[in-house]
């Protein structure tokens, strides 16, 4: 880790096309300075990016860069707002891009006061873990993946609420205090009801967002079982634009004039006409080339209505089991919607990237304000190292990176800059007479 002395000229220079959203130029400066720690600090806390920060002069306190980035007026909202303005001018006339939505677990074993924890099963690690739920929007196209929102989403305590009014209640209360007391109770768990936002909602929510600014008007939508409602289809539908989703293979279908869960109907196809199954080739987001043996049909849905359906399976005998898309587009073929598809995963990616390399999973913060932040600028840094030039050329020989540019040679180029800032204040340091000791004291203070 190196003593950020300034903000890089590659963070800077993305940094200022938003400068319009905050009010003082020492606020512009903290969140600056965070989103660099975000990128290059090890420890991405508040604290730990705090700790390796070097001030021309005064040093403001560690409270002080808290309040300027989790606590001032600053508009979080209009920045994302800028942020997905800059964002679409990258993919401006760069090919087909669609835009992901989907939700992942932000996991803080230790942090049971982080707003937004809950202690709950986690069906990807097997266990019992603490864990944030967070909604989010990416865009992609074949090189580039970008967040456009990232939402936490309060945890749903009602089974514990409930069991809490189920082992307390009492046929009568003799005191108004108690009954008061209860009454109070009851009218909480009311209110708790009523404020719950469905994950789903959130992301209706989002696409409401998105599609209201207009940023995106050739991106169509991907996204699995666990946002698909009636709801986002019709929304989508409504703004001229197409979506493509899996679907759960209890799902049922009208088929022949019956009701028939999706595996049924494969199970029939398979048995009876196994030759209806379609062998393709797509080449999906990432390029890669891969077959498959479909069957598609365009179905009746209860509430949806009439939809396109593809069964998809990877195996020409077709004993694996079998993936269900569903798709609005009902004039599309079956190798457009599974590259449509395909795109659904770059979400995936973002989650992966955003936990390992811009501290989803790192801040330490029990205000909802403050999370939600921490988020979204987690999304703004991993925007800013795509957009950065590439340096250590040498790597792109390795066998891994294939000859494309790597995160890793983005992040190389960011430090290079903090580490040219830095050789350069030394060198300024000693010009000036200062002895070691002093240089020493300066870039880490005891």
């Amino acid at each position: 880790m190196l003593p950020i002395v300034c903000v890089p000229d590659s963070v800077s220079s993305a940094m200022n096309c938003h400068r319009d959203v905050f009010c003082r130029d020492e606020g512009f400066e903290h969140v600056s300075r965070y989103i660099t720690g975000l990128i290059t600090s090890p420890n991405k806390t508040l604290q730990g990016i705090y700790d390796w920060q070097i001030w021309q002069g005064d040093a403001p306190s560690r409270r002080a860069m808290h309040e300027a980035i989790f606590e001032s007026g600053w508009r979080l909202d209009d920045l994302m707002v800028s942020h997905r303005q800059q964002v679409a001018a990258d993919y401006q006339r760069q090919g087909r891009h669609v835009i992901s939505l989907d939700w992942t677990f932000s996991h803080h074993d230790q942090g049971p006061q982080i707003y937004g924890v809950k202690k709950s099963y986690d069906y990807v690690e097997k266990r019992m873990s603490r864990f944030q739920t967070v909604v989010t929007a990416t865009v992609s196209n074949s090189s580039r993946v970008d967040g456009l929102e990232a939402t936490v989403q309060h945890p749903n305590w009602e089974a514990e609420e409930i069991s809490y009014l189920q082992a307390t209640q009492k046929e009568s209360y003799d005191q108004m205090e108690a009954a008061r007391q209860r009454l109070l109770e009851l009218l909480h768990h009311q209110k708790h009801q009523v404020e719950y936002v469905k994950r789903t909602e959130i992301a209706v929510d989002i696409v409401k967002q998105i599609e209201s600014e207009n940023q995106f008007p050739d991106a169509h939508y991907a996204f699995d079982n666990g946002v698909l409602t009636l709801e986002l289809t019709r929304l989508i539908e409504s703004c001229g634009k197409h979506w493509v989703s899996e679907i759960e293979c209890s799902r049922n279908i009208q088929w022949r004039g019956e009701w028939k869960r999706a595996t049924e109907i494969d199970q029939l196809l398979r048995d009876n006409s196994p030759d209806t199954f379609r062998p393709i080739t797509v080449s999906g987001r990432n390029g890669e080339v891969k077959s498959y043996w479909v069957f598609t049909k365009v179905v009746r849905l209860k509430r949806y209505g009439r939809k396109r359906l593809v069964i998809v399976h990877e195996q020409p005998d077709l004993t694996d089991s079998a993936r269900f898309l569903l798709t609005d587009a009902n004039h599309w073929e079956s190798r457009r919607i599974l590259q449509t598809w395909s795109y659904r995963w770059a979400s995936e990616v973002f989650h992966e990237f955003t936990k390992q390399v811009t501290g989803f999973e790192s801040a330490q913060l029990r205000k909802e304000e403050a999370v939600k932040r921490h988020f979204r600028l987690s999304c703004i840094a991993q925007s800013i190292i795509q957009q950065v030039p590439a340096s250590g050329l040498k790597s792109e020989r390795f066998a891994f990176a294939k000859g494309k540019i790597t995160f890793g040679q983005r992040c190389r180029t960011i430090l290079r800059e903090l580490l040219t800032a830095l050789v350069k204040s030394v060198e300024h340091l000693f010009s000036s007479g200062k002895s070691s000791e002093q240089i020493v004291e300066a870039l880490m203070p005891t």
